[in-house]
Parts: C-alpha cells; sequence; structure tokens
C-alpha cells in the first residue's frame, strides 16, 4: 500500500476534472495530474485549490508530454473511474490484512459467518447480494491471503438472491428472496457444511441440502435475512403463501422456524406489525402512516436473539423502528409444552419522523443497558439522508430512548456526491460463541461510500450521577473504488469482527472481501 502525494480531501481542480485510473493508489508516486493529462486535460498549479498546491510540481511541457505518454502506456487497458471516484484507500486507525476479489464476483451481501476445523483451519462463508452468485466459501486460516475454496450460484439465477446467512455448528442456513412477489421459488436452505471434501466439490446448494423450507406465495418474496446461532431455532424475515399485506411494501413479518430437525423445518411462532396484514381486528384505525417520501414498508429487515436472553427479540422493522419482544412462548415450544406461540411488544422506539427511517439493525448491549441501531441509507448521494446510527438507553426496556448519534464529520457532504449510497447500514452483530469479538464498548459499521468505521462508546463525565454515554469515531477504512463497480466509489456493506480483532468486510458490487486490523490506541473491546 502507498501513501498517495495529494491531501485526500483537495477537489484537485478548479473545473471538474476528477477522473483517473483504477489502480492508481498502489503505483508509487504517482501524481493525479498525470492521470488528467490522458484526458486531453491540461492542469497547471493554476488550477489547483491553494491548500492544494502541493500536490503538483510544475514541469516544462515536453516533460510533462513524456511523462503522460510513459503513464497512458503503462495503464493501457485499465478502466477508467467515472467522475468522483475514490482512487486512493482512505484511512485512519485501520490497516488492511487481505483482500480476495471472489473471482470476479464480489458482491458481498449482508452474511458472513466463521467456521473452525478440528485442523486448524478457519473457513469464512459469506452471502452475496445479487441474483447470480449465492454463496462464497472462503479459507481465512492465513488473513493475509485468503483463498476462495469455492462458490456456489443461485439457485434460480437472475431470479433469487441469497443475501443473508446463519451458522451454528455444522448447520448453515441461507435466505433466499425473490425479486418480484409470486415468484418461485423462494424460502430457507438448510445446508449440512460438516465435510470438506463435500463443499469443494459442490456444484450447486442442493449437494449439501438437508432440506429447504418454502415460504414463497402470491404475496411474498421468500426470505431477505435470517438469524441463526443456537442451533435450534431460526429467526427469519419473510413472507409466506397465506400473508396477504394490506399495502405490498408490508409484504414481509417475523417468523420463529424450528430446525431441532434440520431436515423438517417446522414454523412455530410469527409477528407482525399491527394493521400490516387484511383481516386485522385492528383495522381500519391501526392502518400505519405511510412515510410520505420514502415508503419502505413496515416490515421486518433484521431480528436479533441470544441464548442467554433466550425470551427476548430485538427487531428492526424498516419504516415501524425498533421493537423489543416478548418470545418467552418459545420456551413452552421448546419444551414441548406448546406446538406455537405468538410474541408480545414489550417496547418500541420509533425515528419516523421526523426522521426517513429504514431501521436496519437493532443490537442490544444488555452488560451496559445500552443499544445501538442502524438506519440503512437506500438512496445514492444521500437523497434519504440523514442515515444515523442511534444509541439508545434500554435500561427501562418498555421505554427506550435516544441519548446520541454516531458523530457527522465536515467531510460528509463531500463522500454524498462522490457516488452510490453513503451512510449507516450494517453493525457487527455480537455473535455469540468463541469465535467472534463480543463488543461492549465498541462497535464496528458498515457505511458505503464511507467504508468501515469504528465507534466507541465514551462515558458521561466522571462526577455527574447518570450521565449518558455518547459516542466517538475511533477509525475507518475507505476501500479505493473497486474496479467495475456501478457506482464510483466502494460500498461497503456488512463487516464482522473475530475473536483476534481481525474484521471481515465485504463489498456491495465487486470488491470483494477485505480483511482489516484495528491500530487505534483505544481498545476494539
Amino acid at each position: 500500500m502507498t501513501t498517495p502525494v495529494f491531501p485526500q480531501y483537495c477537489s484537485l481542480y478548479a473545473t471538474p476534472v476528477h477522473a483517473t485510473f483504477s489502480g492508481v493508489s498502489s503505483i508509487p508516486d504517482t501524481n493525479p495530474a498525470e492521470a488528467a493529462c490522458a484526458f486531453g486535460t491540461t492542469i497547471t498549479p493554476g488550477d489547483v485549490e491553494p491548500e492544494c498546491r502541493r500536490c503538483f510540481t510544475p514541469m516544462p511541457r515536453f516533460a510533462w508530454l513524456l511523462r503522460c505518454v510513459l503513464f497512458v502506456n503503462a495503464f493501457a487497458g485499465i478502466a477508467l473511474m467515472p467522475v468522483g471516484a475514490q482512487p486512493t484507500v482512505e484511512s485512519s486507525n485501520v490497516s488492511l490484512v487481505g483482500h480476495n476479489d471472489l473471482n470476479g464476483n464480489g458482491d458481498g451481501g449482508e452474511g458472513l459467518a466463521l467456521q473452525q476445523w478440528p485442523d486448524g483451519r478457519r473457513v469464512l462463508y459469506l452471502a452475496h447480494e445479487a441474483q447470480t452468485t449465492c454463496l462464497s466459501i472462503v479459507d481465512v486460516t492465513h488473513p493475509e491471503n485468503p483463498v476462495l475454496i469455492n462458490q456456489l450460484a443461485s439457485p434460480m439465477p437472475g431470479v433469487t438472491r441469497c443475501n443473508s446467512l446463519g451458522l451454528s455448528g455444522n448447520v448453515l442456513v441461507i435466505a433466499n428472496q425473490a425479486l418480484k412477489q409470486g415468484q418461485k421459488t423462494a424460502g430457507l436452505w438448510v445446508l449440512d457444511v460438516s465435510d470438506m471434501a463435500r463443499i469443494r466439490s459442490a456444484k450447486r446448494l442442493e449437494d449439501l441440502e438437508l432440506s429447504f423450507f418454502d415460504t414463497s406465495g402470491p404475496n411474498s418474496r421468500g426470505i431477505h435475512c435470517v438469524w441463526f446461532v443456537d442451533g435450534e431455532f431460526a429467526h427469519l424475515t419473510t413472507g409466506a403463501a397465506d400473508f396477504d399485506p394490506t399495502n405490498p411494501n408490508d409484504d414481509q413479518f417475523y417468523m420463529i422456524l424450528d430446525l431441532r430437525d434440520p431436515r423438517h423445518p417446522r414454523e412455530v411462532g410469527r409477528w407482525w406489525y399491527p394493521g400490516t396484514r387484511k383481516g386485522d381486528v385492528c383495522l381500519p384505525e391501526c392502518l400505519p402512516k405511510r412515510h410520505p417520501k420514502f415508503d419502505d414498508g413496515y416490515r421486518p429487515h433484521q431480528t436479533e436473539v441470544w441464548p442467554d436472553h433466550p425470551d427476548r427479540a430485538y427487531v428492526a422493522y424498516i419504516d415501524g423502528g425498533a421493537f423489543v419482544l416478548d418470545i418467552s412462548g418459545l420456551a413452552d415450544v421448546k419444551a414441548g409444552r406448546a406446538k406455537t406461540f405468538t410474541p408480545k411488544v414489550v417496547g418500541h422506539a420509533q425515528f419516523s419522523p421526523p426522521y426517513p427511517a429504514w431501521t436496519h439493525t437493532f443490537q442490544p448491549i444488555f452488560s451496559r443497558g445500552l443499544a445501538l441501531v442502524s438506519d440503512e441509507d437506500t438512496h445514492d448521494n444521500c437523497a434519504d439522508a440523514p442515515k444515523l446510527v442511534w444509541l439508545l438507553d434500554i435500561r427501562a426496556e418498555t421505554n427506550p430512548m435516544v441519548i446520541d448519534t454516531a458523530p457527522l464529520h465536515a467531510n460528509d457532504g463531500e463522500l454524498c456526491g462522490r457516488g452510490g449510497r453513503f451512510g449507516a447500514h450494517n453493525l457487527h452483530p455480537n455473535f455469540p460463541g468463541p469465535l467472534y469479538a463480543n463488543l461492549k464498548n465498541t462497535t464496528v459499521a458498515s457505511w458505503f461510500n464511507g467504508g468501515v468505521r469504528i465507534f466507541h462508546i465514551v462515558d458521561g463525565p466522571r462526577g455527574v450521577p447518570n450521565a449518558p454515554p455518547h459516542l466517538e469515531e475511533i477509525g475507518f477504512y475507505i476501500p479505493a473504488a473497486p474496479p467495475k463497480n456501478p457506482t464510483p466509489t466502494s460500498q461497503m456493506n456488512h463487516a464482522i469482527v473475530d475473536e483476534n480483532g481481525l474484521i471481515y468486510a465485504n463489498d456491495r458490487f465487486t470488491g470483494g472481501l477485505y480483511i482489516l486490523r484495528y491500530t487505534g490506541a483505544i481498545p476494539l473491546d
């Protein structure tokens, strides 16, 4: 990795010439003006902002022409990046350990999970965003050199995506969601990943299949997100053949699936936002008010449930906010005293209005009585800004209270204009088990073209009783724009942290897998 010879936040030119060659950041001593000359653009020190003039050294015209010719010849065939591209890595207290472009299929989704093998190998399972590739399996035993073991296609290319996954022991579950309601077949794949030889030789999901739980239907797209950490029950964001929403945007709900016999999955519970299903007894009074500008639906995104708190589910419900649900009835199902149960609302935090909603992740920190909530940015160039990470006090779980947000930055407006999405998305999910970091004082967030960002929960001032904590940023890593990304930027989609502090993150389109290490003085704990 090399340090560019120009400041990260210089606009560089008085005229709107920001295009450069992909890969410039990896070339020592590359001056961005050299890239511009390849476009026939004349750059002189007078074109450069005063604070950026150290970027350029005046040269005789012949020398400039010669250097331009050498530059163009050296990089012939490399794709040009669009206006406003991120030509170089930008980072603070975070370094790159390893990278794999996933064989040119670098569209990472929102599913990352680690598996440790008895022979010392460590494997990462990565779900993909789009409808072409479903699953990548990567050997990350040597994180500086991650190696692709196998890659499996979408079971319905062009129709279904495998955006999310969960792993417990040797059972891997993969969410399957169709592009449109009514398309088949969508649901949950349940796979056996106990045999490395079978994993290596598999050509399709069916080669590892234990079962498939079908949730497609006339008004269903299947499953968007799955949480599976205890080897017993999966928590799904899904539609179903028998679920008829009052509004087509509300086509998914929270379902609990019994996977104690992974060959025979069975639904044991469900909950939806009151008023979002036709026939709800509270209608029409409870019909939810639509978001006036960005109607993304009253449906869950991610549900989190921990084995040490098995009676609570933390549900991020997009336009509906964040819910704490009582799922203590699941204990009766587990004990055989009941076949099914219905979750009940304990607490609710709502961010819209006045903010634009899209509640994505609800991440409790039990030991501190706190929670982190992210709202996903879903529109390019900050059209739906701001998309924030909220810090909540959940000690009184019936009344979750916002006490802070992750800090904004002086250059956020510039990042908004670079292209693609900029804003909050996923948070490290604090999976249980020995392979993952259990973060109590920090969190790691994916931020699209803002990269991967790390926040520290800082206690209130000493001597002030019950002073609420606040969030401070302690590090970030923004990759250079990957080749062929449809946006002129990187778009970091998800990140998890292992027990050694390594951060596994993926780009949404073409960048693939990035393995990072936090290097700051404040512990990542």
